[in-house]
């Protein structure tokens, strides 16, 4: 589509100003289609996501239609929650800046009625609220709607899942007959088509193609990881990333307040938004992560609208989205304001044929990453560590501190770097066995159809985890250690080790990759210099040889073979290679 002025659309002069005055030249592509049909005085559903520009979009001709000569109401927008409310109210505020003698008033619950209700008889033209509160006034006559010739439902699909619908339904059959109603909606169920049945008259459908829903300012990346591990691997992403604000998104409520006190309980600063908080508590949440205090924002889809916060450096989808749209919301949090945003996804098993959908519906690439290892964290630990220390060493007198450092060294048999090393160790706490071994990349999401074609089970752990490395250390989980203790196990050759390049996990992916096998389900794999044995449960021997007979690792050629000797029923033997 074209690039489309505001110039363009016969705009009066006091809002075209506010617009210049905001920083906008040209329109988006939901304003640039929605704005002529609103002024042409039609119908409209338009579909669109929080981020495209929408409030502008029906705000502006809202306020083209208003007569600031007169104090009566004329207009009603309706939002779902009172952060969308504010937000909606202070734009159209921005949009009237120029307008002498417009009001606007946001009403909604949680604030003291007694103050709306002096403000709605000082005389407002235009009133965006919730759908409960506006009922409320309804009902108290507060809110007169003789004179309102707009009516706007934004975010209609949210008010629906949110139980709004016979409120919308009341107070659109109280308006009067001769309106102009308006919807915008990011999706569009069944409800909003027999809302727009019953209530509008011959719509104009606008819509934004999907290819203009995506981010392209945010990085995607992805990790495939056990249901177990994912409050681990969350902190592990928080830790090597170290975002300044985060939004971190759950399906549920349960969801959210779990995760909340999950990494409250690892001394994170974090908090949680959802739809069962009272709304002084959704105030003092959002008011601690505007201001910093609060570092994390775990929250659900629907306490998540509204929400408009320019520096979130990253967005966590600890849950993946049941509706491939809910994703495009949810990155949509970063990279706001010409800022570069990235945005991570943790995906449990088959929720990576999901994640191929949203990425195919997205036009993006969502890229798949390794999960960071303690190792990993550990570097950036230290490295921050450090990085205070040079900045003590170059801002401080350490004098003082010398002295009593040089009097300790003389009485102790100790260096300088045994007490550097072990004031370091200090400051970074216990050491911790390393409970996830998946540490290499997930495969690519474009690979994943090729596996469902062939019809073979591909373990999609099975090509990144170092089980051997895991078992040996007694990291194994139960289930996996009674399931390989309960078989015999084939003791194999392969006719490459260390000497090669190749590690253990080389030689895991190759095994179960090509033959298809569970990766979990693969022995121990003793690697020496010019050779390696791994062990597979017997039933698997014949289908692992047949399988790697002209198989590669690491670009070399290799030859698998049975060793002779047999393995007992927890796995453990002798065996040289077969003759």
């Amino acid at each position: 589509m074209e690039t489309i002025r505001f110039e363009e659309l016969q705009l009066n002069d006091a809002i075209l100003r506010a617009v210049a005055d905001m920083g906008f030249e040209a329109a988006s592509p939901i304003q640039a289609q929605a704005i002529p049909a609103q002024l042409e005085g039609c119908d409209m559903i338009g579909q669109a996501q929080t981020g495209t520009g929408k409030t502008a979009a029906f705000g502006i001709p809202l306020l083209q239609k208003i007569d600031s000569d007169n104090r009566k109401l004329q207009a009603i927008v309706l939002l779902p929650t009172r952060e969308l409310a504010i937000q909606v109210a202070e734009e159209i505020r921005h949009l009237a800046k120029f307008m002498h003698g417009i009001k606007v008033l946001p009403v909604y619950g949680g604030q003291d009625i007694v103050r709306q209700i002096r403000a709605l008889k000082e005389g407002t033209q235009v009133v965006i609220g919730t759908p409960g509160r506006v009922m409320d006034h309804m009902r108290r006559k507060t809110i007169r709607v003789d004179q309102v010739h707009t009516v706007v439902l934004d975010e209609a699909d949210e008010m629906l899942n949110m139980g709004f619908l016979e409120d919308m339904e009341t107070i659109l059959s109280q308006l009067p007959e001769e309106r102009q109603t308006v919807m915008f909606s990011a999706t569009m169920p069944s409800a909003i088509a027999e809302i727009a049945r019953k209530f509008q008259k011959d719509p104009v459908m606008v819509r934004v193609v999907k290819k203009e829903l995506t981010v392209p300012e945010v990085t995607q990346y992805y990790y495939e990881v056990k249901p177990k591990n994912k409050v681990e691997v969350l902190c592990r992403l928080m830790d090597l990333y170290s975002p300044k604000l985060s939004v971190v998104f759950c399906n549920t409520k349960k969801g959210v307040d779990e995760l909340v006190q999950a990494l409250q309980g690892r001394g994170y600063f974090a908090e949680g938004l959802h739809g069962d908080l009272k709304q002084e508590q959704r105030d003092r949440v959002m008011n601690g992560f505007r201001n910093g205090r609060t570092e994390i924002l775990v929250a659900t889809d629907v306490a998540a609208r509204g929400i408009d916060v320019d520096d979130v450096e990253a967005v966590f989808n600890y849950d993946i989205p049941q509706d491939d749209e809910y994703y495009v919301h949810r990155i949509g949090r970063t990279g706001r304001a010409g800022r570069v945003g990235k945005a991570f996804s943790l995906v449990v098993g088959k929720e990576v044929y999901k994640l191929r959908e949203i990425q195919r519906y997205c036009k993006t690439k969502i890229i798949p990453q390794a999960i960071p290892s303690l190792d990993d964290i550990t570097d950036i630990k230290v490295e921050k560590t450090l990085d205070q220390v040079r900045e003590l060493l170059e801002s401080t007198d350490l004098s003082a501190m010398i002295n009593v450092i040089e009097q300790k060294l003389i009485e102790e048999d100790y260096t300088a770097l045994d007490l550097a090393a072990a004031l370091l160790k200090m400051s970074m706490g216990e050491d911790n066995e390393d409970i996830i071994d998946n540490f290499a990349p997930a495969r690519s999401l474009d690979d994943l159809e090729g596996f469902r074609r062939d019809g073979r089970r591909f373990g999609r752990e099975s090509r990144r985890e170092d089980y051997s490395r895991n078992r040996r250390r007694g990291g194994a989980d139960r289930a996996v250690m009674d399931y390989i203790t309960g078989e015999d196990m084939a003791r194999l050759f392969v006719n490459i080790g260390k000497n090669q390049g190749v590690t253990p996990g080389d030689i895991l992916g190759a095994v179960a990759g090509e033959s298809g096998i569970p990766g979990r389900v693969v022995g121990s794999i003793d690697m020496y210099d010019g050779y390696t044995f791994v062990e597979v449960p017997r039933k698997y021997s014949e289908q692992v040889l047949s399988a790697m007979e002209h198989a590669k690792i690491k670009g070399k050629n290799v030859r698998i073979e049975r060793a002779t000797g047999s393995i007992s029923r927890k796995g453990h033997g002798s065996g040289r290679r077969g003759r």
